[in-house]
């Protein structure tokens, strides 16, 4: 059992490739210039909730979870249609995960477009150097990883496994924590009391679909965040027969979708 959090990530920096590459992240100046701008935006003008540096890293590890659980049962796109391996197809959930709101930087409608504009420039630093004996290579995993940012619009369709773990991962970040600055601030709307009334959320292997979403919540009102916000995910996900979302208030199930 995993609870969503910004220290799930370190769970997976198992290889070499997904560590360089996390790393980079970490410490590239455009990529968290990009994610700062990226608060700036959607919180602090729009009084959204977070979209940066911390989301990034719990989406990243969220998304590598529902990775591991989900291809015991299906085979990353990537791999399937002769792309990459499996450790390719791994880093390109990492990416697609940590980088997928860059374009809040620029503004939040469109963020997706734009997203994949920002990413272009610091993906080719980061995969020329990984891939350095095999540039084709590195344009393949480029591909793959802006179809993630692109199609985690809500609007686009996946289509591909690895874009819909990203997709469906942007959802798990709902707990109180996320919602805390704008909720201070006076923000009272349903997003800001729904994030607010969800404890944590753990990511389960299933007993009947290889991933299980499960969230404790302490007031009904963390419903809107099921339906209206990560529902909405795994149904442009491509992969939502695979996926359950079970909500839980005071031992009780109360939604399962």
């Amino acid at each position: 059992m995993v609870t969503v959090s910004n220290r799930v990530i370190h769970r997976h920096l198992d290889s070499r490739l997904l560590s360089k590459a996390f790393r980079f992240l970490e410490n590239d100046t455009e990529t968290q210039s990009y994610l700062k701008m990226a608060n700036v935006m959607a919180v602090k003008r729009l009084g959204y909730n977070d979209h940066g540096p911390v989301h990034a890293k719990i989406i990243a590890g969220s998304a590598l979870d529902i990775f591991s659980l989900l291809t015991d049962a299906v085979e990353p796109s990537s791999v399937m249609n002769g792309v990459c391996d499996y450790d390719d197809a791994r880093l390109i959930v990492l990416l697609g995960a940590y980088l997928h709101d860059v374009g809040n930087a620029i503004h939040r409608i469109d963020h997706e477009k734009t997203g994949a504009l920002l990413a272009s420039n610091l993906l080719d630093r980061l995969l020329l150097k990984l891939y350095d004996s095999d540039p084709e290579l590195a344009y393949r995993i480029k591909s793959e990883v802006l179809h993630a940012i692109y199609s985690s619009d809500n609007s686009v369709p996946c289509l591909s496994v690895e874009a819909g773990i990203v997709t469906v991962a942007d959802g798990t970040d709902m707990a109180e924590g996320r919602s805390r600055i704008p909720y201070l601030s006076g923000k009272n709307d349903i997003n800001a009391i729904s994030a607010q009334a969800i404890n944590k959320v753990n990511i389960v292997r299933g007993d009947v679909k290889p991933v299980s979403i499960q969230v404790f919540m302490d007031n009904p009102a963390g419903i809107f965040q099921i339906d209206e916000v990560i529902g909405k995910k795994i149904r442009s996900s491509g992969i939502g027969e695979l996926v359950e979302v079970i909500a839980t208030m005071n031992g009780r199930e109360i939604k399962t979708l």
